[in-house]
């Protein structure tokens, strides 16, 4: 082939290569469900030591429980007793979104921590119910069981479908499945958890006008119209008393913002509400003077409910769909939430290991009486604020619940309903990310409108249509992105030393032609959903350039595929290359490839065609293929004038 231009023989691609089906099998499995490949150092140690380092990474507290010492105790005490604080309203608040005994709330924030700081590999997540999957679940059962029409029966299928969600996550991070959560695009879950935050603020009306009758349905014209229907029973006193407590709230949500230092301020604040809203309902006998409350808190820790779980139970259906539906945003929600905070601490965690700590204390949750749980934004980005280093904020949270559990849960019977929807009202505004949907809008139309899919969907339809529906474009959006690869014409582009590189001519317009070569990149895999267009848009190309080179009186000798972006090929990918080849050859022109990776030369190979474009024409870059086109032009040339 002779020498490039800078007097170096072209780099040539190793085809000699050839790795048995089981090896490229287990590679490629590796490559997908063990990318971070946990057990890397296995070969070097001794069976014990192996059983040990699996041990380890499984139960991530025997790891960072035997480097744990006091000066690290002293800011996990802190930060576990302030996420505590912020936990007893907030247990209180989401189980009355969904309807269950308030109790059910504080139980949710007791058990599931100790289990997490077992398991959880995130130092900074606080993990509790959240607001979303509670009103999420609560959407899906009440379709079939009310906690009106059976009180008894409803927070059960709550447990169930907490062991339900246990499962799934579970099974999903020992199967190492977390590729599943990437179906929840950012713009997807962004869209999802504002139209979720909007239809819980409007739900809150209830508690902020003292209302008593109120809808079932979620979406804002139910909610709308059950206000203006119901006005008649609004009580001043509850609105006065909101008011109040919205200021308070909000105030310190603002000092929290131009003070980072006083984040212990707004972490205290809905406590300081919940007691001083006790006081004033004990005072003024707030449910005779239009200050609903709670009710009776029984004292005691978890109950036992193993035995309840409704497997048998003819509305098990229910509480399956709402265990799928309600986990897998909660487990998007609690990574993404863990992710967050560790990158901010310069750190990092494992999405499997985080899918089985969920999974286990979801499932064990689902036996002490505890409904869904995950990691809340708020609480987590307390427990981090708060300076906590390890996970054993979550055990100092876990006993201070157990303690109030014990201890002080009659007292809090006299929570005003006020009091709890001015909390969640305040705790919804920070998931609309009014800064993330202008993001979107100026650089991702298509994500924008994924987002607001999300966002309407939800706000006026339902939570789990709004959900499906963006996901659903979601879809269809990566599947006409893989349909219809991005391919481009490279030009030859020089610079001010004399080399030059070959770029995108769209992107570089300063780029030329290369006379008698038509260099293509391909940049995607190469399957059946795409392999016709590919074939047709090579085509175009090669008319186009073939239209252009007549015009300059020349022609197409060579096309050049740049294959170093296809990292697969099927067999429709592989009939597309002979094709292609077969219809070069009848136009008198040569088949090039550049740069194939180890498992598309594997089957390349086997298909035979590298044998038909020639072991000799497959190079290494672009340039080395360009400079044996044209040395083989010139010799080509050389010969038809010396005949």
């Amino acid at each position: 082939m002779g020498t490039s231009e800078l007097g170096q023989v072209p780099h040539k691609v190793d085809l000699s290569r050839k790795r048995p089906f089981g090896t490229a099998l287990r590679a490629d499995l590796k490559e997908t469900f063990f990318p971070d490949d946990p057990f890397r150092v296995f070969s070097s140690q001794s069976r014990g030591r192996r059983a040990w380092t699996a041990l380890q990474y499984y139960v991530p507290i025997l790891e960072w429980g035997a480097k744990y010492n006091l000066s690290k105790f002293q800011f996990d005490l802190l930060a576990g007793i302030t996420i505590a604080s912020l936990a007893i309203p907030q247990g209180i608040s989401y189980a009355k979104l969904a309807d269950i005994p308030p109790i059910i709330g504080l139980y949710s924030a007791a058990v599931p921590p100790i289990i997490y700081a077992i398991f959880g590999s995130s130092k900074q997540l606080a993990v509790g119910p959240v607001a979303a999957a509670s009103l999420l679940m609560a959407s899906i059962i009440k379709t079939e069981v009310t906690p009106q029409s059976d009180p008894v029966l409803y927070p059960k299928l709550f447990f169930t479908a907490a062991f339900v969600t246990g499962a799934m996550q579970l099974s999903m991070g020992i199967l190492r499945l977390g590729i599943l959560v990437d179906f929840l695009s950012r713009s997807t879950i962004a869209g999802f958890m504002g139209g979720t935050a909007v239809i819980i603020m409007l739900q809150q009306l209830k508690g902020l006008l003292g209302l008593k009758t109120f809808t079932q349905h979620t979406d804002i014209v139910s909610v709308i119209k059950a206000v203006i229907i119901n006005r008649a029973e609004c009580k001043w006193q509850s609105v006065l008393v909101g008011i109040v407590f919205l200021c308070i709230l909000l105030g310190s949500r603002h000092l929290r913002t131009a003070c980072p230092r006083l984040f212990w301020v707004s972490a205290m604040a809905p406590l300081f509400v919940v007691i001083s809203g006790c006081l004033i309902a004990f005072l003024v006998h707030g449910e005779a003077n239009g200050i609903p409350t709670v009710g009776d808190l029984k004292k005691g820790v978890n109950p036992i409910t193993i035995g309840q779980l409704q497997f048998k139970s003819e509305h098990f259906g229910v509480a399956l769909k709402a265990g799928l539906i309600a986990g897998f945003i909660a487990l998007a929600e609690g990574i993404a939430v863990g992710r967050s905070l560790a990158l901010a601490a310069n750190d990092q965690i494992d999405g499997n290991k985080e899918m089985i700590a969920y999974g286990c204390m979801n499932i064990v949750g689902s036996f002490t009486s505890c409904y869904l749980t995950t990691g809340p934004f708020s609480k987590s980005a307390v427990n981090a604020h708060a300076g906590c280093k390890t996970q054993m904020s979550n055990v100092v949270h876990s006993i201070c619940m157990l303690l109030v559990l014990l201890f002080l849960a009659p007292l809090f019977k006299w929570t005003p309903s006020v009091a709890l929807s001015a909390i969640i009202v305040v705790a919804m505004i920070g998931l609309i990310e009014y800064e993330e949907y202008v993001h979107l809008f100026k650089v991702d139309k298509v994500d924008f409108l994924i987002c607001m899919v999300a966002f309407f969907g939800v706000s006026f339809l339902s939570m789990d249509m709004g959900l499906v529906m963006s996901v659903g474009l979601s879809i269809i959006r990566a599947l006409i992105y893989m349909a219809r690869p991005h391919t481009s014409k490279l030009g030859k582009l020089g610079s001010v030393d004399g080399t030059y590189v070959f770029r995108d001519m769209e992107q570089y317009p300063d780029a030329v032609n290369i006379p008698g070569v038509l260099v293509l990149t391909l940049g995607s895999p190469v399957y059946f959903a795409n392999a016709g267009y590919l074939r047709e848009r090579i085509s175009r190309w090669l008319e186009a350039e073939e239209d252009y080179a007549k015009k300059n009186g020349d022609e197409v000798n060579y096309v050049v595929l740049d294959l170093s972006g296809v990292t697969s090929i099927d067999s429709s990918g592989l009939g597309m290359l002979k094709e292609l080849n077969v219809t070069l050859e009848r136009r008198e022109i040569k088949m090039v490839l550049i740069n194939p990776r180890l498992r598309v030369v594997e089957k390349l190979t086997k298909a035979h065609v590298i044998d038909l474009v020639g072991s000799e024409w497959v190079f290494l870059t672009v340039k080395d293929a360009v400079t044996a086109c044209h040395f083989a032009l010139e010799e080509s040339r050389h010969k038809g004038r010396a005949s």
